[in-house]
């Protein structure tokens, strides 16, 4: 029996924030079908959706496919930078491609983008208006991502780009790696700390994937950060201090330079000062505003999974 709401295509759902918009948007009462490279239940392959469209109940579609950028087993070569590319722009060709083809038409198409589509600057704020896309690969891969997802306007398909601050949880992302070296005391900036880092945590950016599904005022580019702004040295000390740990212990931009490569590294070592002006005008209420109630969120010795 198909949902009164219908049905919600997810483009890469079995990753980090893929899942948690999948369970979020089943309590919701929607169906989720997953676009991945392997099939299994309540899923549809690559090739699968080229062929066939999507469901016929299918209210909106969704991309957060994508390589992991910060992967510290693969070294940043072409090759890698092209697998980073292609699995980002190509996946939103693809539902761009299905979406004008086939006869199932949904009300919106949002997809993944980044921060990164705006200069570093310790002192610049940007809302969704700033300028951005041609400066560097990164900010060039959210320009291409971001065009890939645009359709023509007799479709009548909203579309949304989500151009996402670092995502905080405790079930993936950098906490997931950072949980173990702050617990022990060993936790600390990078570099050298002043630099912005937009953030959000992972409850509030699944929030905001469902808030531009349902809010039909909600179209281009959306900010997916917290309201607060932040310094990487704060994150540090706010999740030392949640887990009641020191946090002064830094590691140099030289020591994530070798480890990633300058180009890649820049997401550590520089940041942006990005606020979410449209998320609020359209009235998103953000679940963890500050950065203190997110850390003593995902610090929580004793975790439940609970996504409502």
């Amino acid at each position: 029996m198909s949902s009164q709401l219908g049905t919600v295509v997810i483009g890469g759902g079995t990753g980090f924030l893929g899942t948690a918009l999948s369970k979020h948007l089943k309590r919701r009462g929607y169906e989720v079908l997953i676009i991945s490279r392997k099939p299994g239940p309540n899923r549809m392959t690559w090739s699968e959706m080229l062929k066939n469209g999507f469901p016929e109940n299918t209210t909106a579609v969704v991309n957060v496919a994508g390589q992991n950028i910060l992967d510290p087993t693969r070294r940043w070569t072409e090759g890698f930078k092209q697998n980073v590319w292609a699995s980002r722009v190509n996946t939103t060709r693809y539902m761009a491609q299905v979406i004008q083809e086939k006869d199932v038409k949904p009300s919106c198409f949002v997809v993944s983008s980044g921060v990164g589509f705006y200069p570093p600057s310790n002192t610049v704020e940007y809302s969704e208006d700033g300028p951005g896309g041609d400066f560097d690969f990164l900010s060039r891969l959210c320009k291409d991502w971001e065009e890939a997802a645009q359709l023509p306007e007799d479709l009548n398909v909203r579309t949304v780009q989500m151009r996402t601050g670092v995502v905080l949880g405790r079930e993936g992302g950098m906490i997931q790696q950072l949980i173990v070296p702050f617990f022990l005391g060993l936790g600390g900036p990078v570099g050298s700390g002043t630099q912005p880092m937009p953030w959000i945590h992972i409850r509030d950016i699944v929030g905001l994937y469902t808030h531009a599904i349902q809010n039909a005022s909600v179209t281009g580019a959306l900010n997916g950060v917290a309201p607060q702004l932040i310094t990487n040295k704060e994150f540090a000390q706010a999740f030392g201090g949640a887990l009641w740990r020191p946090s002064f212990i830094p590691l140099p931009s030289f020591v994530v330079n070798g480890m990633f490569g300058s180009d890649r590294a820049k997401v550590m070592t520089e940041g942006q000062k990005v606020v979410p002006t449209k998320a609020l005008e359209t009235g998103y209420e953000f679940k963890y505003p500050d950065i203190a109630l997110a850390a003593a969120e995902f610090s929580k010795i004793i975790y439940t999974d609970e996504y409502k």
